[in-house]
């Protein structure tokens, strides 16, 4: 999945998913919790279904770890609009509050508040950081 799309929360803590992103990730996924403070990761059935595969392959001590990510995760279930209802406890523990990024990241959606996510964006997006990836990639 990729792109970055500007949206917003609405009143409802409803949120608009850009029609490209609504085609991998379906009518129904999952949305949780992710590793970086003011960000929600939103999986389609089939990479959530990869994403707790690699999990479950995992030592029962790792596991327990994951346990935020499956106990917070709530199913999105996309409106006539397009739109995906978050739930206010997900909301709060990111701190998603108007104005949010939308932003296709591989396998999965992160959905960042704005604020933080240009200030991050700003950083990785430099071309000195580009050049560092590529070169510990190998490419």
């Amino acid at each position: 999945m990729t792109g970055m799309y500007q949206h917003s929360i609405d009143s409802k803590g409803r949120l608009f998913i850009p029609a490209r992103l609504r085609e991998e990730l379906g009518d129904h996924f999952y949305i949780t919790l992710s590793m970086q403070n003011h960000c929600l990761w939103a999986f389609s059935l089939e990479n959530w279904s990869k994403f707790n595969e690699r999990i479950s392959a995992q030592p029962i001590s790792e596991q327990i770890r994951m346990r935020p990510l499956f106990s917070n995760a709530q199913t999105g279930d996309l409106d006539g609009q397009g739109r995906v209802l978050l739930n206010k406890s997900l909301r709060e523990k990111r701190g998603l509050d108007k104005y949010v990024t939308v932003v296709g990241a591989g396998e999965r959606v992160e959905i960042w508040d704005t604020e933080v996510f240009t200030a991050i964006d700003e950083q990785e997006a430099a071309p000195e950081n580009i050049a560092a990836v590529f070169k510990e990639l190998g490419i």
